[in-house]
């Protein structure tokens, strides 16, 4: 039996709110559109490159997001974390190596890093800072506007992906 990604329900943003509940609203809604980007593609499709010679494809890009959320959520949570698929030997492991037998794990990582990711940031203020590891003070509200900037750049690449797979548009 071939896995095939599941359809999903786009939350969408708030249009009055507090700041909090904007950002993670904003962050719900690119987090959904990447996995409705996918829904109903079979795990071949999901692995199908954009266009030679770039690596991407929308498996790559939910294995990616995995790792980003994974990265910045447990950084500012004071959290060691591990590069999930790639290391320093294989930079673009997160692209490379996702295969269609991989896809359903993949976004079931996508969707635990998520919420991993909500619970790590629900008892810090927006104001809470960390230190990088090139030594630059960051404060949580940065990570939400990242990531909502770092899924609407890849929300793009999907959509233009997803049209080059079965002529599918949408925003």
């Amino acid at each position: 039996m071939t896995w095939t990604a599941p359809e999903i329900e786009r939350r969408r943003e708030p249009f009055v709110a507090d700041e909090r509940a904007m950002l993670q609203g904003w962050l719900d809604m690119h987090r959904d559109t990447l996995l409705w980007k996918c829904q109903g593609l079979t795990g071949d499709q999901l692995t199908k490159r954009a266009v030679e010679p770039s690596t991407l494809s929308l498996l790559g890009l939910v294995r990616h997001m995995a790792g980003v959320e994974r990265s910045w959520f447990h950084r500012a949570a004071g959290l060691p974390y591990d590069g999930l698929y790639y290391t320093d030997d294989n930079r673009d492991g997160d692209h490379n190596d996702g295969t269609a037998e991989s896809a359903e794990a993949d976004f079931a990582t996508f969707r635990a890093e998520c919420a991993k990711a909500d619970a790590l940031a629900a008892d810090l203020s927006l104001d809470h800072t960390f230190v990088t590891t090139r030594g630059t003070t960051i404060s949580l509200r940065w990570v939400y506007n990242h990531m909502i900037e770092e899924y609407a750049r890849h929300n793009g690449h999907a959509d233009l992906i997803r049209e080059r797979i079965d002529g599918t548009t949408g925003a």
